[in-house]
């Protein structure tokens, strides 16, 4: 079995980070080991939550861990608090990582053309240092814009898309700490929440070993619920330990997370501060195994 390492927060109530990442992967088949980085009563979209900072104890989780030689085949990154705490998060990958480990990083920290609270343009520069180690990279456009310095836009076409995933590419080459990547594997460089056509919403996707470009589209729902990123770069990390191609992978999330939120607007308890992805796991269980299955043939 496959052992995949999650390193974000514990929102005790609000179906994000953690809390969704450790039962998706653990239903797709791999083991799920959290390294969590601060524990909240609630996510942020909550007001009045507490927050307890975990940072000091991340260091003795994991040279334990060395100690007890354990192998991680993936670690996955979600959102982390501080500029600091995406620098700890750097030295702990590349104390954990084996030429063999992939390394997943999902650099949460904005939308719509603007970054969450507290975050400034130093947080974007050091998730870019993050991105720049990492194997696959999953941001939005916005994340993608603040971490490359290309001026966001609400109106755009697919050579847009192709420049962002260009300057992606390029963090590894400009990032001293990108050493410690295994540079030869190449990158996948993923951006989401891309509308190639009226209607439509999917990813956009490139191969930096092989130069190729991949794109998938499908109908867009115009409704917005937190922790549906988290969703999707958990299922892309389940849907790798898997198997899968990255292309298939990146497929598999967003269709997945497309269905999660048609299940949850059929709720009429329909839960703002999240998706009701319990309710569809039965069927990406059963997603994962057609798309399996026709790789295979």
């Amino acid at each position: 079995m496959k052992r995949v390492l999650t390193i974000q927060d514990i929102s005790c109530l609000g179906k994000c980070s953690i809390t969704v990442t450790l039962p998706l992967i653990s239903a797709m088949g791999s083991e799920c080991v959290i390294l969590p980085t601060a524990i909240l009563s609630t996510h942020t979209m909550f007001t009045h939550y507490s927050i307890r900072d975990l940072s000091d104890q991340l260091e003795t989780i994991v040279d334990h861990w060395i100690r007890e030689k354990v192998h991680f085949d993936a670690i996955h990154t979600g959102y982390l608090g501080t500029q600091e705490e995406i620098g700890l998060v750097k030295d702990l990958i590349a104390k954990l990582r084996s030429e063999d480990t992939l390394v997943l990083v999902d650099p949460a920290m904005g939308d719509n053309g603007r970054l969450y609270a507290r975050f400034d343009g130093a947080y974007a520069r050091e998730n870019a240092s993050l991105c720049a180690i990492g194997d696959v990279m999953v941001p939005n456009i916005t994340e993608a814009c603040f971490m490359t310095d290309v001026p966001y836009r609400d109106q755009y076409d697919e050579d847009y898309i192709r420049e962002l995933l260009g300057r992606l590419a390029q963090l590894r080459e400009k990032d001293d700490s990108a050493d410690n990547a295994f540079p030869g594997k190449g990158q996948k460089v993923v951006i989401t929440g891309v509308a190639l056509s009226e209607g439509k919403t999917g990813v956009m996707g490139l191969d930096t070993a092989t130069g190729e470009y991949f794109s998938y589209q499908n109908d867009r729902i115009p409704v917005s619920y937190h922790g549906t990123g988290d969703i999707y770069s958990s299922v892309v990390a389940g849907a790798l330990m898997r198997g899968l191609s990255w292309q298939d992978s990146v497929k598999l999330a967003a269709d997945y997370v497309r269905r999660t939120v048609e299940v949850t607007l059929l709720d009429p308890q329909e839960p703002w501060y999240g998706v009701d992805f319990e309710e569809t796991i039965p069927e990406l269980v059963k997603m994962l195994e057609a798309a399996g299955a026709a790789g295979r043939q």
